[in-house]
């Protein structure tokens, strides 16, 4: 058994592989209104036909100032659907699956055209702006622009739905003692998090998965740690996260002591543990042979694929035929297989 391409079911949601490729922002959207391209066309649908069976579309924000850069895809508008749409449905036509991770910057914005916002007036390093911090009012207006950008990933034929929790970013800077001095209701810190997670579920239907994408730790003696982190991972999935994408650190200057395949893994193999929910591991993964490893000892369910997919958009493909399994690719490119990779053991020939 190869488990790496063991098919994966979770509500709603059915995998043929346990491959995910991992959101990477692209910064592509040349004309500044947030719509994928010709070359989000090209970079998404090539992992389908590759073998990839979770397509996870990169950070995708849901309002305006809620960007990293003017060139971030956007989800704020119903007008944003119908470009979504169409590489969705050609991811669909090659067998993957669809995701779109939804977010806000926060006071992560670098774009001098965009308005940094944050919890609290502390600005992420010298070289950032410091943000304007967030009325009440104002959270709860970002906590409805997120359930209407799960709306519209709905709307655009998504599979599944993430929130992007980790690296630093909006949901993120709210759950940190670092980034949130706030005295409101939302100095409880996980409580923006814990409104997006209920209007976001609000917008979907009940069998579409709901992830979040969390930073376990923050390197930070300041932050929270891997304890806490389990604490409000429960909370998150009692108002109704499905699973977690596990990653680690970005709201701070901070680094891990020591980065090496697998670093991360261990953060996912506890939540997994004390959450009893599915995990995605994330995070040099890309050594088939490490990722077989992390699911052949139950530590996540799925792995997402970064770099080594941007390096190889057929890594699926090139991970099954080095651990002796079946190619996944369409019929049209059977011919390039030995036979014996192929699923139904056919060789198509060269005429």
């Amino acid at each position: 058994m190869i488990h790496l391409l063991q098919p994966f079911h979770y509500k709603g949601l059915h995998l043929r592989n346990r491959i995910m490729m991992s959101p990477m922002c692209q910064y592509s959207v040349w004309d500044g209104d947030g719509r994928p391209n010709a070359w989000h066309r090209t970079h998404y649908i090539s992992r389908a036909v590759g073998g990839t069976s979770l397509v996870m579309m990169e950070m995708t924000d849901v309002l305006p100032d809620g960007r990293i850069t003017t060139r971030d895809l956007g989800i704020w508008d119903d007008a944003q659907v119908p470009a979504f749409r169409e590489i969705i449905d050609q991811i669909h036509s090659y067998g993957a699956k669809v995701g779109i991770q939804i977010a806000h910057a926060g006071r992560k914005t670098e774009s001098a055209e965009l308005r940094p916002v944050a919890p609290s007036a502390l600005r992420f390093a010298q070289s950032y702006r410091v943000p304007h911090a967030l009325t009440t009012s104002e959270v709860e207006a970002v906590v409805e622009a997120f359930h209407h950008g799960a709306r519209r990933a709905v709307a655009a034929g998504a599979d599944t739905v993430e929130l992007h929790g980790a690296h630093g970013y909006l949901i993120h800077q709210f759950l940190s003692p670092m980034s949130n001095h706030r005295e409101d209701r939302y100095g409880d810190r996980p409580q923006f998090a814990l409104e997006v997670i209920e209007a976001v579920r609000a917008a979907i239907p009940a069998q579409m998965p709901l992830w979040m994408r969390i930073s376990a730790v923050e390197y930070d003696p300041r932050g929270y740690d891997l304890d806490e982190m389990v604490q409000m991972a429960r909370r998150f999935r009692d108002a109704g996260v499905d699973g977690f994408d596990v990653s680690s650190g970005g709201n701070a200057a901070a680094l891990p002591d020591r980065v090496y395949p697998g670093y991360q893994v261990p953060y996912a193999a506890r939540i997994k543990r004390d959450c009893e929910v599915p995990v995605i591991a994330v995070g040099m993964l890309e050594d088939c042979r490490v990722a077989e490893a992390v699911l052949g000892r139950g530590e996540a369910d799925l792995v997402a694929i970064g770099r080594g997919m941007l390096a190889d958009p057929y890594w699926a493909n090139s991970s099954a035929l080095h651990l002796g399994g079946s190619v996944q690719v369409p019929r049209q490119y059977y011919r390039a297989f030995p036979a014996p990779s192929i699923p139904d053991a056919e060789n198509d020939g060269d005429g």
